[in-house]
């Protein structure tokens, strides 16, 4: 048995010596390379946390004093070291942990977090409340009390909240830690003038003998005063270190470092330190994303958060290969073809054809697929880092000067741009193009990733057209038709999943504005497809990729249901005169959509039959309920709200109106005749 094996808590750990940890830190990577390898998830950034995870615990009381997570998918160090070991197997499914911090698994996850530069603010706020509860450690009068630290990384520093939280940080009169992970990287390599001067701080800095010439220094400082007081309560060990030009110094935040992120001994000594210091400060720790996995240290942007994958042994050895073997070569499990290549594809294809179209993404630039686009037009792409907000407004300034702007973001992280969609294109009627991967349920990142509200809060917005897709020719269709729309803000939405071949081989007629696209000719009322089928049963009109599943469940019931199956295309406008149509001949509608049943493309569809006056207690909605999903895979979760193939087929049964002549088989059993 390992030593790992032998921690239930962090108690145990420290009751080990520093000399063994070296040990745990290389069981936690085993143990997380083996599982990540088997399932997926996120390796490169727990990889380069380890010691420091490790180290932190060592230190530090988590059981009474606050650790919060900023970037939370760092966290699987730490909830192998709080319990969780045996929760590992089940890595981002129902049957074991979540990705992120999860405070239903555990006291110790304080929140349940995904998104990043959020950290230094909550925990400025659990300072304050322990402080007001009069809980807060302060060395003289309650020198029991809780510490705080945070842990940020994967350059969300940059991000707008983080900048936020600092200054707030800056503020306070007590011990307040915030760990600052300098890896070099964000999800790839990081963007923007302040990771520029990390770069530089990180090649230039040397640990010097600070001892000599302190006083010299801290006269040079703003408040040098205060300085020369912080100087005389530091240990030698971080007088040695201190960072007297520090940019973290303006919020009023002492800061230490760059020290090594792996060493042991240098770690403890100065968490321990930082544990007792009665002020905020910044400890820069300097890591190495994927470190102790060659191909991860390698290439950790690919192995930031990859699929399942093989290590696949030399055929010229005899030897079966390590995760940790240079001499392997490493294969990554996909099939299909995701949406995420198919619109990298397609827009540097557009791109190609018109010159006036210029692309950002925050972060993402692999994780959405621009990095295509990046390679083959580098003037006219743009990273902007973890920074939302930022990416649209400078969509917008650039849309004014008469350019074409696409935005490709995660749909989870488009929340945090909404009052720029409003405020700075909607407002002033611009163009600006939403292209939005990881619509829907996302699988093992779980609630804290989905992208279940982008419909309801882009609806609102006058002019707005809002689409999505089904598949990969209809992508294409849809970012043609957002080229040319001029009106207002434009978005298309799309899994993370891979595009259905049902429909590749048909011709896709292009998008028209408020027009849904009949998957069923047969059925289509009075289309030139009909061929004397009559009236459908029921109507389903799904948006998105749920057209297919749509199809799916039609092919299960079309021996007893006539089902007519629309590509919706638009939740915004709704094609008014389908509805209208269908409900006049009292024909049920089922909407469905991978997407919150609550102000998305099924209460818009309700919204507008009610308004043109028809009948719209026949509309029954499908969608994510108004409750939590939690890690499994896409499958399950969409099984579990009741919208998969199989989920849709009982609806139809539940809503159809019987056929002239075809035996029905109701929901009760009961078989009738009209």
């Amino acid at each position: 048995m390992g030593i790992l094996q032998r921690i239930a808590s962090p108690a145990d750990l420290r009751q080990l010596s520093i000399d063994q940890l070296p040990e745990v830190a290389a069981e936690i990577r085993e143990a997380i390379s083996r599982q990540v390898s088997k399932t997926g998830g996120h390796l490169a950034p727990n990889l380069g946390v380890v010691e420091l995870t490790i180290a932190m615990h060592y230190v530090f009381d988590f059981a009474w004093d606050r650790l919060l997570f900023d970037v939370g998918h760092q966290c699987y160090p730490h909830k192998l070291l709080t319990g969780r070991q045996h929760m590992l197997a089940g890595l981002r499914t129902g049957a074991g942990m979540a990705g992120f911090p999860e405070p239903r698994e555990s006291n110790y996850d304080l929140f349940s977090v995904g998104h990043a530069g959020t950290g230094i603010s909550t925990a400025v706020g659990m300072a304050r409340g322990d402080s007001l509860n009069r809980e807060g450690f302060d060395p003289q009068t309650t020198p029991n009390g809780r510490r705080v630290a945070t842990i940020i990384g994967d350059a969300s520093i940059v991000n707008g909240v983080a900048m936020e939280g600092l200054n707030g940080a800056g503020t306070l009169k007590r011990q307040f830690l915030v760990v600052l992970n300098d890896n070099g990287m964000s999800i790839s390599k990081p963007q923007g003038a302040i990771a520029r001067y990390f770069d530089h701080l990180r090649t230039s800095a040397h640990y010097k003998d600070f001892k000599s010439k302190a006083r010299e220094i801290l006269k040079g400082v703003p408040g040098g005063h205060v300085m020369h007081d912080v100087y005389h309560k530091m240990g030698e060990g971080m007088k040695a270190v201190i960072n007297e030009g520090a940019w973290f110094e303006h919020f009023g935040l002492v800061t230490i470092g760059p020290i090594d992120g792996h060493d042991f001994p240098t770690l403890i000594q100065h968490l321990t330190e930082a544990r007792n210091f009665d002020r905020p400060m910044v400890l820069h720790v300097k890591t190495v994303k994927g470190k102790g996995i060659p191909f991860a240290e390698k290439d950790s942007s690919t192995f930031h958060s990859p699929p399942a994958f093989s290590v696949v042994p030399d055929p010229d050895s005899a030897v079966v290969p390590a995760l940790e073997s240079e001499g392997c070569r490493v294969e990554l499990k996909r099939d299909g073809r995701s949406f995420t290549s198919a619109f990298g594809d397609a827009m540097a294809d557009l791109m190609a054809r018109d010159g006036k179209i210029v692309a950002a993404t925050a972060a993402m630039p692999d994780g959405t697929g621009i990095s295509k686009a990046l390679a083959r037009f580098p003037d006219r792409t743009f990273d902007t880092g973890i920074c939302e907000s930022h990416a649209l407004d400078m969509m917008a300034g650039m849309a004014k000067t008469g350019l074409k702007p696409f935005m490709a973001v995660y749909s989870t992280f488009l929340q945090r741009a909404f009052d720029q969609c409003f405020q700075e294109v909607s407002l002033q009627g611009l163009a600006v193009r939403l292209c939005l991967d990881r619509a829907g349920l996302v699988g093992g990142d779980g609630a804290v990733h989905h992208g279940f509200c982008d419909v309801a809060i882009l609806r609102v917005l006058p002019k707005a057209a809002i689409m999505a897709a089904m598949d990969e020719p209809s992508l294409k269709a849809c970012l043609e038709f957002m080229r040319s729309y001029e009106e207002g803000l434009s978005s298309v939405r799309y899994p993370r999943d891979n595009c259905s071949e049902r429909f590749a081989s048909e011709p896709c007629p292009p998008f028209v504005l408020g027009k849904a696209r009949c998957l069923t000719p047969q059925f289509d009322l009075d289309g030139p497809g009909n061929n004397g089928s009559g009236v459908p049963d029921v109507a389903v009109l799904a948006f998105g990729t749920c057209a297919i599943d749509a199809m799916a469940a039609a092919d299960m019931v079309a021996g007893t249901h006539r089902v007519a199956v629309y590509d919706a295309r638009f939740a915004k406008p709704v094609d008014i005169d389908l509805i209208t149509a269908l409900l006049a001949r009292e024909v049920p509608i089922i909407t469905v959509e991978d997407h919150s049943v609550v102000a998305g493309f099924g209460a818009a569809v309700v919204e507008a039959a009610a308004e043109a006056g028809a009948n719209a207690g026949l509309i029954t909605k499908l969608g994510l309920p108004d409750s939590w999903i939690y890690q499994d895979s896409r499958a399950k979760q969409m099984a579990l709200a009741g919208y998969d193939a199989a989920g849709i087929a009982v609806a139809i049964r539940k809503a159809a109106r019987p056929a002239p002549t075809e035996p029905v088989v109701r929901p009760t059993g009961a078989v009738a005749r009209r």
